[in-house]
């Protein structure tokens, strides 16, 4: 299965907390939690425990209002169906899935009512203590088979799972004017839409890849070489990044001030089949990797994007 690591680095800070807790005189919390960390264990797996009220939080608007961050809808959902949505490039941070698909700040269930989202997740950060809790809050579930699958088994339809599918090596070629997508060995999502009868919306986030500068870190390099290695090691990409500080705008770890607009493709329909040949996934991964590329090249002019620029399928 495809991965997003949306949001990681602060889970190693609250990792660290919990250490810290443990050996104070404040241990009884840690104690306490780990307790709780115990019988919550599955729940991860279990559809999460998205808490609305904090997906409604002002400070997601003053996020939205930052870049500025945008949702563009091209087709109606049926809310009898359940989804499996591919989110395209990952770039640094998955900033747009995250505030698109975790909180309410750009409506996304005004403009898809019925719908529910949930962004996944590397699996090992829902094992970081307090940090799990946080992004369970927001909706993120880990991105395992199991955890979809839950997901998508849910009776009566309207159930969404959003992936960023180039997953964390995707990241690495996270530059400002670099429109490559990891797609083309990509099929663990096309398989899990078969198997549950899902129907797949493409989605291409314009401007996902301008808001940080990356250490150019072309393929064949040394510093790529050490990327890649750590990323088949960890799970988890380190791309060198950086953009504005807050007080600047030389050098620093904020985003830049540039607008990310997030378009949701018209869905393709799935038939179910539980034992999906090669020749299914075959038809429908190029079927996917089409209709991506229509809804690039159908909106590529709106924002600024040359003509003669075209997606790379890597």
């Amino acid at each position: 299965m495809e991965e997003s690591h949306t949001n990681t680095y602060s889970a190693p800070c609250c990792i660290v907390l919990f250490f810290i807790l443990l050996f104070t005189r404040f241990w009884l919390i840690s104690v306490l939690y780990a307790t709780w960390w115990y019988i919550d264990w599955d729940t991860p797996s279990r559809g999460g425990r998205k808490v609305p009220y904090l997906c409604k939080l002002r400070v997601w608007e003053y996020m939205r209002d930052y870049f500025p961050i945008r949702l563009i809808k091209t087709a109606d959902l049926d809310t009898r169906k359940n989804y499996v949505m591919g989110f395209h490039p990952h770039g640094i941070l998955v900033a747009g899935a995250f505030t698109n698909f975790c909180t309410e700040a750009t409506g996304f269930s005004k403009l898809f009512p019925g719908i529910k989202s949930n962004l996944l997740m590397l699996p090992l950060w829902f094992r970081a203590p307090f940090f799990r809790d946080y992004i369970m809050s927001a909706g993120l579930v880990p991105s395992d088979k199991e955890s979809a699958g839950y997901l998508l088994r849910r009776k009566g339809g309207g159930n969404a799972v959003v992936i960023a599918v180039g997953g964390a090596p995707e990241a690495l070629d996270a530059h400002p004017g670099d429109y490559t997508v990891h797609l083309a060995n990509k099929k663990g999502f096309i398989k899990l839409a078969i198997e549950h009868g899902a129907d797949l919306v493409p989605i291409y986030s314009f401007g996902e890849n301008e808001v940080f500068d990356q250490v150019q870190n072309p393929r064949g390099t040394w510093l790529r070489y050490i990327q890649e290695r750590l990323q088949r090691i960890m799970g988890v990409s380190l791309p060198l990044f950086h953009a504005r500080g807050v007080f600047q705008y030389t050098f620093g770890l904020m985003p830049y001030r540039k607008p990310i607009n997030t378009v949701v493709g018209r869905p393709i329909p799935v038939e179910k089949n539980e034992k999906p040949t090669a020749e299914e996934l075959d038809v429908y991964h190029q079927r996917y990797m089409d209709e991506l590329a229509r809804l690039f090249e159908d909106h590529k002019g709106n924002y600024g994007v040359p003509e003669d620029t075209h997606l790379v399928f890597q």
